[in-house]
C-alpha cells in the first residue's frame, strides 16, 4: 500500500523556507510531513540571503522544528518521498549513517526525491549523484561535480525521480513538480487496489 508520509530531513542550522515550504504543502495535498533529524528534539532553523552589497550569505535564527522521529528510527520503506532541505545542516549531518541509509533506499526504489541548495550534500555523501543531473546552490557544484553527479544552473531540473533547485526561491517550481510525482505515485497505487 503507497503510503500518504513522506520525509522532511533537517538538522540545525536547516534553511527555515527550505523546510516550512514543503512541510504545509505535503499537507495541503494530504500528505503526512515527517521531520527527521539526527535525534528527536527541537532543530534552530535559520534563514539566509545575500543582502545588497554582500558577496556571501548572510545568516538569522529561524523559527524552530521538532523532528518527529530520529534517522535511526526510520524505516524508508514506510515513506512516499523524501525532500533534502537546505542551509548548512546537510554539511553536519551527512556522514550519520542512518542518513544515508535512508537516502540510498529512496534512490534505490525510484521513489520521488526533492533537494534544494545544500541539501544536495546529503545524496552525494550517500553514494547516490553519479550521472545524475542535479540542480543546487551554486557554491555546492564542487560537491555535486565531484561525487559524480552533473550540475545544471537552472530552477529546476527533473532527472527521473530526483528534481532539485538551487534555492528557496525556486520552490515554487521544485515543489510542484515534486508533488505532482508524488501524487501520481499515490493515486497509481490507489487506483492499483
Amino acid at each position: 500500500m503507497q503510503s500518504d508520509k513522506a520525509l522532511i530531513i533537517v538538522g540545525d542550522a536547516s534553511e527555515t523556507l527550505d523546510t516550512l515550504y514543503p512541510y504545509l504543502r505535503l499537507q495541503e495535498d494530504g500528505f503526512q510531513p515527517v521531520v527527521a533529524g539526527p535525534e528527536k528534539r527541537a532543530f534552530q532553523m535559520v534563514l539566509h540571503e545575500v543582502r545588497p552589497g554582500w558577496t556571501i550569505t548572510r545568516e538569522w535564527e529561524g523559527y524552530i522544528i521538532e523532528a518527529d522521529t530520529a534517522f535511526r528510527d526510520v524505516d524508508p520503506a514506510d515513506y512516499a518521498g523524501i525532500f533534502f532541505s537546505g542551509g548548512r545542516a546537510p554539511e553536519y549531518i551527512r556522514d550519520d549513517e542512518d542518513l544515508i541509509r535512508i537516502t540510498r533506499h529512496f534512490f534505490d526504489t525510484g521513489k520521488p526525491i526533492a533537494s534544494v541548495c545544500h541539501g544536495v550534500e546529503i545524496p552525494a555523501r550517500a553514494g547516490c549523484v553519479t550521472g545524475r543531473r542535479m540542480s543546487c546552490v551554486r557554491k555546492c557544484r564542487f560537491d555535486l561535480e565531484i561525487c559524480g553527479g552533473i550540475f545544471v544552473d537552472a530552477p529546476l531540473v527533473v532527472d527521473g525521480n530526483l528534481v532539485s533547485g538551487r534555492t528557496w526561491h525556486d520552490h515554487g517550481l521544485v515543489m510542484r513538480e515534486w508533488m505532482r510525482q508524488l501524487r501520481a505515485n499515490r493515486d497509481g497505487a490507489r487506483a492499483a487496489a
